[in-house]
Parts: structure tokens; sequence; C-alpha cells
């Protein structure tokens, strides 16, 4: 054999070798996990946010970006509430991915055969930790699913409503930073999935004084006085009204009647120092977000985090002269949904029709875990790999914490329907919405002119739309489970 030959043998070895190197090298990176960064906020309409409102005053810069960089969901629902207390469902079904009728209990009074045991074993702690994730969680504490929360290795909850950094929002951030730092000492590699939960803007509203001055707003304690007028406070939102036209139902709500700061007033001048308030905690929790997204980027883990931000449900303040979230107003029963990361292409808006219980079933995805079978919502990756514009066509909402029924909902399309049954019968309304035609759902109270920018349920030309509606209503509910059947159901 020549020397020439075997040189060529040689170099021909050395370059496979080195290529196959680079392949397990490039392999290994390719293999390694995603991070999760899940935030939720307490009590925010999307509409808050300039991400879903333009003319919001509101600013958030991170949360903006996040929506720049990544994917906006425009139709993302709680599903609703056997409960005054909104987000004790809503945060059962985030950590369960199961539907209203099939949580635990209903409010805790009692099990529910629709609920398998031991379900907390297949919630959102558990099933990260068993697929070998670091799984970590600040939150309020209270409202909440406990027995899943108890899941998480590290658990930090409290609720922290105040003005101040040990008090507010800042508490919550320092507790991730502080977990993230204890990473990077210990130079752990096992990804993480790190709950951030915060305890605003949910009442009480007690803003740091910076961000209460830049929104003109006051921590109002006096029930026989007004807060004062302030030409920075936000505008009061289009669908605003000073009362609503009939009565929700739910008698001696806490929301609507007891806020500290509004009580039953819904004046312009408490109503826009309420939403005043409710910005500055909002741009608060922005601030922190920050912080924890400027961490990541130096631990060199923020390419390789999704992140996702939403709120247990939406909040009225004065749209349709409510207070509260025990409503099914698009303000109420919508969230705000955005989520970035790996191979999502940013800036893009999609429909959705997402609930806030697809959030596990979604994770799972994306982490390439199996879904537990108790798991009833649906993963929006195709929605994230471009593959879909909705998961769902019809989406069916809920609220039955006051007077029963309650109010039931259902919305395909355009066209959306509301209906009342409160009070022993003693109301019951309907309410028949075009979303496209009359996005803030204007009721003859709000003297809009446009045909269509009322309610139609009474307008005859739309009796079939109803009827159609109507049926599909009782559908949905049957096929959740709906304890409940309205006054003209059969």
């Amino acid at each position: 054999m020549s020397k020439n030959f075997k040189l060529y043998v040689v170099v021909f070895v050395f370059f496979l070798v080195l290529g196959n190197c680079k392949s397990v090298v490039k392999s290994t990176k390719e293999e390694k996990r995603p991070n999760f960064l899940f935030v939720l906020v307490d009590d925010q309409s999307p509409f808050d946010l300039q991400v879903y409102d333009p003319e919001s005053i509101l600013e958030t810069p991170n949360i903006s970006k996040l929506a720049q960089d990544g994917l906006v969901l425009e139709n993302a629902y709680h599903m609703g509430s056997w409960a005054g207390a909104v987000c004790t469902p809503s945060r059962h079904m985030i950590m369960s991915g199961r539907t209203l009728w099939h949580l635990p209990s209903f409010g805790n009074a009692f099990k529910n055969p629709n609920a398998p045991d031991s379900l907390e074993k297949h919630t959102m702690g558990a099933v990260f930790n068993r697929a070998g994730y670091k799984t970590m969680r600040t939150c309020k504490r209270g409202n909440s699913y406990d027995a899943a929360n108890e899941q998480f290795t590290e658990v930090y909850d409290a609720t922290k409503r105040g003005g101040t950094e040990e008090t507010g929002s800042a508490w919550h951030s320092k507790k991730v930073l502080s977990y993230l730092d204890k990473r990077k000492s210990a130079q752990e590699k096992d990804p993480f999935l790190i709950y951030f939960g915060f305890s605003h803007p949910h009442d009480v509203r007690n803003g740091t004084p910076e961000l209460l001055a830049k929104y003109g707003a006051t921590n109002h304690r006096n029930k026989s006085s007004l807060p004062p007028v302030n030409s920075q406070q936000p505008p009061l939102q289009d669908n605003y009204l000073s009362e609503h036209p009939f009565f929700h139902g739910h008698p001696e709500l806490r929301d609507e009647e007891r806020v500290s700061g509004v009580w039953k007033n819904r004046d312009e001048q408490t109503v826009r120092n309420e939403l005043g308030r409710e910005y500055a905690c909002s741009e608060n929790i922005d601030i922190q977000i920050g912080k924890v997204l400027q961490k990541l980027e130096e631990m060199g883990e923020l390419d390789n985090t999704y992140i996702i931000y939403t709120s247990d449900h939406g909040m009225a303040i004065g749209r349709h002269g409510l207070m509260g979230k025990q409503n099914l107003y698009e303000h109420t029963w919508r969230v705000p949904f955005i989520i970035k990361g790996p191979g999502i292409k940013g800036g893009k808006r999609i429909k959705g029709n997402s609930y806030l219980l697809d959030i596990l079933p979604t994770l799972c995805d994306l982490a390439g875990i199996p879904t537990p079978e108790t798991v009833e919502g649906t993963s929006l990756k195709p929605l994230l790999d471009g593959k879909k514009e909705i998961v769902r066509d019809v989406v069916y909402g809920v609220y039955s914490g006051g007077t029963k029924p309650g109010m039931r909902s259902v919305k395909k399309g355009d066209w959306k329907l509301i209906k009342y049954d409160v009070m022993d019968g003693k109301i019951r309304e309907t309410q028949l919405f075009n979303l496209a035609e009359n996005p803030n759902e204007y009721l003859s109270e709000h003297q809009k002119s446009g045909e269509m920018e009322t309610n139609l349920a009474d307008n005859p030309k739309y009796a079939d739309k109803l009827a159609e509606m109507e049926a599909l209503l009782l559908e949905q509910m049957q096929q959740h489970d709906d304890p409940y059947r309205l006054w003209n159901q059969s």
C-alpha cells in the first residue's frame, strides 16, 4: 500500500470522525429541552392593554414586546365560574386542563363525581416534575387549587396587593429572581417550569406612589366623598355605563358593592380613579416581568424559554355599569393571551378560540411530554405552528356564582348570545350581539346610531339567528354536563 494512499485513508477517517462529532454536538444542542415561564396576573381585562386596545394609556412595554416578538390570541376565554370568586375555578382549569363542570368540586362544597380521583397528581407541577423539570411557583394565596399548587418543588405563595417592594408585585418577582440565581450558582442543567403569578391588579389596587401619580389616582378611602378629579386619569371606556340595565342576579356581591374606594358608586370620578389604580398596578407588573426577562437573557436562557402571559379572567371596572368579574361580556369573559418562544413566529395575531384549560396540554406538547389522560383541553401547538387559526368553532361561557341558573353564553363566528336567568325567575334577559359590527357589545342604553350596535335579541330580522344560537347554547350545556337549564330550554 503506497504512502499516499495510507495518508488519504487517514485524512478520510479523520474528517469522517470529525463530521460525526459535529453531528453529535449538533444533535445534543438540538435536544436541549425548553424552559417555561408562565405569567398569570389576577383580574385583568385584555382591553386594559395596548396590545388589545391601542388607545389605552396603560404603558406596558415589556408585555407589548412579548406580543411583538410572539403570538397574540385575540379570542382566549376562561370558560366561566360556579362561584363569585371566579378565579377559583379558573385556576383549577389552568392547573388541571379540565372543563368547568368536571373540576374536583363546585366551590369546594362537595366532591364532583365528574372529576377523577387524585387529580392533583395529573396537574401542571406534578406532570413536569415527573418529566425531569425543576418546578417553582409564586402567586397569591387563596382562591386556588391548593392540592395542585403543592406539587411544585418550590412554592412561595403570599397575597401581595400593597404599594411597596415588600407588599406588592416586586415580592413575587424577587422570588423568581432568587430562584434563578440559585440555579445559576448550582449550574443547574435540568430545564425549568416557573409559575410566575401576581396578586395584582386585583383590588385592593394599592399601586406604588409614583405610578399612582402617573395615572392621576389616589387610594380613596372615604365612603362619604368622591375621589378627586385628575386629568391624568384614564378616560372612560366606550362601553361605560353609570349602571347596568338590570340586576346581575348576585345579591350582596362583594365586587359590585364592597370594593374599597368604589363601593356602589359608578360615577365618572370613581371609575376613572379606579382605572388609574388598576393601571398603576398593571404597569408595576410589567416592570417586574422586565426584571425577570433581563435575568433570563443574562443567563443565556431567554431564547430557549417559552413565555406565556395571561390572566385568570377579565374585569369590568365601569364597562356596562359593572365593576367586577361576574359577567360574560367580552371585557370580562376574555383574557389576554400572549406566547413567545422557540420556533414561534413573532408579530402574529390569530383568533384562537381557546380556553385557559388549553394551557396544560399546550405546555406538555411544547415540552414533548405526554399529556395526562385527565386533560380535556386542546393543545394550541397547531396555532403556534401556523397550521390553524382556531382550535374550536364554538365557545361556551358560564357565570353561576349567584342565584341559579345564572348566566350562560355561547359564541360562534361573529355571533354571541348571553342569557340571564336569575333571582328565582324574576330576571330573564336575552342578549344577541354581532361582534364584528358591535365589538363593544353596546346596548340601547349606550345610544349608538348603528343598526347593529345594540342588543339584537328582540329584532325580528335576526329571529332565525337567535333561534340558531339558542339551540347551540343548549347543545354546549349538554356537552359540558352543565347541571342547570334556563327557563326556555327543555
